[in-house]
């Protein structure tokens, strides 16, 4: 098993003169400390249980192109991109210039977007649930399609592209897609159809285990071999504080069993630097052997 770390809140003592900083001494530590995996959220405003929009938030596709440079080793991602925020076809530029400056690090993450509040405030059009995730399955045929040798006319519900030319294209040819969510009769039949790894909510091995075995049903109905989606989840619990390393190890083999290969955290407490050098130094060399 492998450790992803979520960076979501940027609200630490003195954050206005150290923000910049502090994510940048965090990302390091997981990058040179064996993390396999660095993700921030897509959001303009900070969520509610994180303080809200009067707390710090960067825009993630910026602060990735950053961190790539910064980087040798963790794959790079949005926890998750949300379908809304971006036409399909600029988002696939984007993402494959993080993947060609990142030299093949980068994995588009997605959703179908949730935040109305961020949406409204910006002016962004926050359609409903159902045709989110319309725009998202067109998203996710865009964005293949993109990363093909096919650079014609895509035509949809709601996008219609002249041309699907990305040059250059990604490192690998495509960039690796990750769907975020556990929605038994959408989103996994999605991560079913097109992605190459899900990330389930950590609830707990017993929930999880339930929705692999929805993934697994969906990935029969459309002939997809289950084996080859990453599964991967975020978890609810914290490996430091509250939770000893031991404990958190014996929670986490319950989820290996399950064949669940990455398990992404968040930093929490007021020093994320200290939090993830702790991470680091007496969780990730153990996590491996699960």
């Amino acid at each position: 098993m492998k450790i992803g770390l979520h960076y979501a809140n940027f609200t630490h003592p003195n954050w206005s003169t150290t923000l910049e900083d502090r994510l940048t001494e965090t990302v390091r530590v997981a990058d040179q400390g064996g993390v396999s995996l660095v993700t921030v959220m897509d959001h303009w405003f900070q969520m509610e249980n994180l303080g809200g929009p009067a707390e710090p938030m960067l825009e993630g596709y910026t602060t990735l192109g950053y961190l790539a440079g910064l980087t040798e080793n963790v794959r790079l991602s949005l926890l998750v991109t949300g379908t809304t925020y971006r036409y399909p076809g600029l988002l696939a530029k984007t993402v494959t210039t993080l993947d060609r400056l990142s030299r093949g690090r980068a994995l588009l993450g997605i959703g179908a977007a949730w935040y109305d509040r961020e949406h409204h405030g910006l002016g962004v059009p926050f359609p409903s649930t159902s045709e989110r995730f319309e725009r998202l399955e067109e998203t996710l045929q865009i964005c293949q399609q993109m990363w093909s040798e096919n650079d014609g006319p895509y035509q949809g519900a709601h996008y219609e592209l002249a041309e699907t030319v990305c040059v250059p294209a990604p490192v690998r040819g495509r960039v690796p897609i990750l769907i975020g969510g556990s929605g038994e009769k959408k989103t996994l039949r999605l991560v079913a159809r097109y992605a190459d790894a899900c990330n389930l909510f950590g609830e707990s091995a017993d929930v999880v285990a339930h929705k692999l075995d929805v993934l697994r049903g969906h990935c029969d109905a459309v002939g997809r071999d289950f084996d080859t989606i990453e599964k991967t989840v975020i978890d609810a619990g914290t490996a430091q504080g509250e939770e000893s390393a031991d404990d958190f190890l014996r929670r986490m083999q319950a989820y290996a069993d399950l064949g669940v290969e990455l398990v992404t955290l968040v930093p929490t407490g007021d020093d994320p630097v200290a939090w993830t050098t702790d991470l680091v130094e007496n969780v990730v060399p153990r996590i491996a052997s699960l």
